[in-house]
């Protein structure tokens, strides 16, 4: 599975110093030098998660996650920044709701495990999406099953629990026979 991770920082010693620290995970690593830029690569490139720094020419980080997370809300937001003060935290957390927020320097290690818990948090919500999607889809079937054929989908238990399924007749079962291959041909 692909793990495509966004760097943004307008220092580029930072962004290699970030890189280095995760060529041995696997993420595919793409960097950016702007708030803008990001935005360009974004509209492009679906990204798991966005690691952006605070205090950057142009754009602020906090700026830049707080339309991240309007254009791209299941995408994961960490905020970087060497000047950590209450008022830039609160800022990225109430504009781009971030995952994390990390101060530079960063511990390489507790950088990587919140990469590695945002990619797993992505992935997680990214299937409860899909079998969201599925249930719907099931949901609108036995609808539509419901109107064609009425009491389809009632179900019945017995005192222990288990399902009971009404008998069909020999003229019930041959009918619905007849219209499946009707609609399979």
């Amino acid at each position: 599975m692909s793990n495509p991770i966004l760097l943004v920082d307008d220092e580029a010693n930072v962004l290699s110093a970030l890189t280095r620290a995760l060529f041995d995970e696997p993420y595919e690593v793409t960097c950016a030098q702007s708030g803008e830029e990001a935005l360009e690569l974004l509209a492009h490139t679906p990204f798991k998660l966005v690691i952006s720094d605070e205090r950057m020419l142009g754009m602020q980080g906090s700026e830049l996650l707080a339309i991240v997370k309007d254009r791209w809300p299941h995408t994961l937001r960490i905020l970087l920044t060497g000047h950590a003060t209450l008022e830039a935290a609160m800022k990225a957390v109430n504009l781009g709701e971030i995952y994390r927020f990390f101060t530079k320097p960063w511990d390489d290690t507790e950088l990587k495990f919140a990469i590695r818990s945002a990619i797993e948090r992505y992935d997680l919500e990214e299937e409860n999406r899909r079998l969201l999607a599925t249930v719907r889809n099931q949901a609108m079937e036995i609808k539509v099953l419901e109107r064609r054929y009425p009491g389809i989908s009632r179900v019945e238990r017995d005192p222990m629990g288990s399902f009971v399924l009404p008998e069909l007749s020999e003229a019930e079962i041959k009918m619905l026979m007849a219209e499946c291959e009707r609609e399979c041909c």
